[in-house]
């Protein structure tokens, strides 16, 4: 099939490869033409995957007509800050009749504190969508390393349509026909991965990281589930899976948000280690809290994580806040 890219970063990337690798036709549209014009050049993504290079024939195109016509299917990759300009630039473009939009972006849009498929669906209007996520780093699923991921629609064909295209021995894709869950299991996690990053930072050792990882699910799931997910989607591959691989891995932007803050740095400074590369758990620790506060949903990790992000809090104390809650049942 023929497959436009929309976003030039690391999992856009990844996955124009995986895609490439079974047989379809992949164009990449990416905001700046010298970039695109760089990547083409090398023949890899040398900002955000160095060295990883791209199978050949990928098409890089700067003109967003151009790069959508004639597709069957339209992969949405850029990060969530950039989610609504990027449908913005698609839509005169966009074809709902024909086109199929398979969303890959982990987060929540600031101030809106919309997930990424709500703001497809405010500016292209109903369309046919697919959400995809599960533990699954760029950097790895770019050197062929054995992934597993969910693709979620309300339209269970349109799943499988998703399934299909990106599966492979390497890649493999379970269908569900959870999306909102999916959605929200994607960028919850990096907002509790930020959590555990701050205790490894803070070098405090194996028993908090696990008890914070289990009560994370706790949140995860009862928020999920107040804001329309499925219970049971929180158990798998998009929300205890994409939590263990966000909390644990050496790739995780977030988890290294987290870390500096423990090690004590500030915020600015974790910035700039981290680059042009995005932590989606940083703007999104405020739309949790703001969702869990509408639907009346404690969260009491997340807003700790909040506080220390955006109100100073010091890591010690909003662990102390943490331990001293009023004694509750486990469940």
């Amino acid at each position: 099939m023929k497959i436009t890219v929309m976003g030039d970063g690391a999992w856009g990337s990844a996955l124009a490869d995986v895609l490439l690798h079974n047989g379809h036709e992949v164009t990449m549209w990416g905001p700046f033409p010298e970039y695109l014009a760089e990547m083409a050049a090398c023949g890899e993504n040398p900002r955000f995957l160095p060295g990883v290079k791209f199978a050949p024939g990928i098409r890089f195109e700067a003109d967003a007509k151009t790069a959508v016509a004639g597709s069957d299917v339209i992969l949405m990759a850029s990060p969530t800050r950039f989610f609504r300009s990027v449908a913005t630039i698609l839509k005169p473009h966009f074809d709902p009749a024909r086109q199929l939009i398979i969303d890959v972006a982990k987060g929540i849009e600031a101030e809106s504190w919309k997930r990424p498929s709500e703001i497809i669906t405010e500016i292209l209007g109903p369309c046919r969508l697919t959400v995809v996520a599960g533990p699954s780093h760029a950097e790895e699923v770019s050197r062929g390393v054995p992934t597993l991921v969910v693709a979620a629609s309300h339209c269970d064909s349109d799943a499988r349509l998703a399934q299909s295209l990106l599966m492979n021995e390497n890649f493999r894709v379970y269908t569900s026909d959870d999306p909102i869950g999916v959605e929200l299991g994607g960028a919850l996690k990096n907002v509790l991965a930020v959590g555990v990053g701050i205790l490894d930072g803070m070098e405090l050792g194996d028993n908090p990281k696990a008890a914070m990882m289990t009560r994370a699910i706790t949140e995860m799931m009862r928020l999920g589930v107040a804001l329309g997910g499925k219970a049971e989607t929180f158990s798998g591959l998009s929300g205890i899976g994409d939590l263990i691989v966000t909390c644990t891995s050496r790739h995780s932007r977030n988890r290294r948000v987290g870390e500096g803050l423990g090690r004590g740095l500030s915020m600015a400074q974790v910035q700039q280690e981290l680059g042009m590369m995005v932590a989606e758990g940083v703007e999104a620790a405020r739309g949790v809290c703001a969702l869990a506060e509408q639907a009346g949903v404690e969260v009491p990790i997340c807003q700790q994580i909040r506080s220390i992000l955006y109100d100073g809090q010091a890591p010690r104390s909003a662990i102390r806040t943490l331990m001293t809650r009023t004694p509750k049942a486990e469940r």
